[in-house]
């Protein structure tokens, strides 16, 4: 009976704590910054909110979604019907055009009592030519970037990207592009004399041609000359060659499955012979799987080769072998690319590991 009647006293208790609560309310808990220019630099609201429940509160924390967003608040109690103040500080460098960040507030005990939001738009400042043009390509020319990637070169079609260039000199500049490395896909358009001051843009453009198409990386590597010289700045443009989209028509077609991601391995003295490691390349499509193309690493090698077929429901051990005698001391760490016809995912990369010991 004794224990019966504390076990009572303590479930009371406890359910009398429960319904004492408080409760932090902020209203308005949305503030419209407005039309902001990023030039003016930082703007802060203060939210108040007020303590509607029946017992006091202290704020933990203030967690906001983005380090643009900084609260500041008080951790001292808050007392039923009493006030507290967040102000919160927007800083809007680097951030144009609208934003709408969240603030949710937490309470000593880690519940979750409130959230505040801020929203608004930012009018950007006027950006210098450095900004805008931030690789110096030397003699005066400024470039935009020196990396134009295209992700997928589909057979037969073009593909277009562009490096933006100014003259920042008095002067007029010869530009050179010299070849580096050549695919023989890409095509150029680019002035050979730019005047002081000029604007405009380096053109290039692939297309993987539909009677011999290529498979695998296409690159091309073109070093920046102006008037005669180069402090080293190189473009380069890339892509992943694979087939054509496919028309609406065809119903069948291949899906590649790799039983492995990552090929560790592991810990490996340089002394030691041949190591092989294995997975396992599935179809579960309806159609042959083809490997178009197969690229691997001064590191490691494999059966895998171009033009190999998997029948739909077929599968093959592919094999990878690594010569420790060939590899440095320490982490080696690679990829294995291999392109398919697989219309979904044409181009899959398995990791290669090992670490190689005395």
């Amino acid at each position: 009976m004794k224990n019966r009647i504390i076990l009572l006293i303590v479930l009371t208790l406890c359910t009398a704590g429960g319904f004492a609560q408080g409760k932090l309310v902020f209203d308005p808990a949305t503030w419209d910054f407005g039309t902001i220019r990023e030039i003016d630099g930082r703007v802060s609201h203060t939210f108040t909110g007020e303590n509607r429940g029946d017992r006091p509160l202290v704020i933990l924390d203030v967690v906001t979604s983005c380090g643009c967003t900084v609260p500041r608040f008080s951790q001292r109690p808050i007392l039923p019907g009493t006030k507290t103040e967040i102000t919160v500080t927007f800083d809007p460098t680097n951030r144009p055009g609208i934003f709408d960040k969240d603030l949710t507030v937490y309470s000593s005990d880690r519940r979750k009592i409130a959230t505040l939001t801020i929203h608004g738009e930012v009018i950007p400042r006027p950006k210098s030519l450095e900004e805008l043009y931030p690789v110096d390509a030397g003699g005066g020319l400024r470039l935009t970037t020196t990396l134009n990637a295209f992700a997928y070169l589909r057979t037969g079609q073009r593909v277009q990207g562009t490096f933006g260039y100014v003259n920042t000199s008095d002067r007029p500049i010869r530009l050179t592009l010299r070849p580096l490395y050549a695919s023989g896909l890409l095509r150029l358009d680019a002035p050979s004399q730019i005047a002081p001051g000029e604007r405009g843009s380096i053109n290039v453009a692939y297309l993987n041609p539909t009677d011999t198409p290529r498979y695998g990386t296409i690159r091309d590597a073109l070093e920046v000359a102006v008037d005669g010289r180069s402090n080293g700045t190189t473009l380069v443009t890339h892509g992943i060659g694979i087939d054509a989209t496919p028309s609406p028509d065809e119903k069948q077609a291949p899906k590649g499955e790799f039983s492995e991601n990552i090929l560790k391995f592991g810990s490996v003295k340089r002394t030691e012979p041949l190591q092989r490691r294995s997975f396992t390349l599935a179809n579960s499509g309806t159609a042959d799987l083809i490997i178009r193309a197969v690229e691997g690493t001064e590191h490691v090698a494999t059966t895998l080769s171009p033009g190999q077929r998997i029948a739909a429901g077929g599968s093959l051990q592919v094999e990878v072998t690594l010569d420790p005698r060939r590899q440095d001391y320490g982490v080696m760490s690679d990829h294995l690319v291999v392109v398919t016809n697989d219309p979904v995912r044409p181009m899959r990369r398995i990791r290669v590991t090992a670490i190689i010991e005395e």
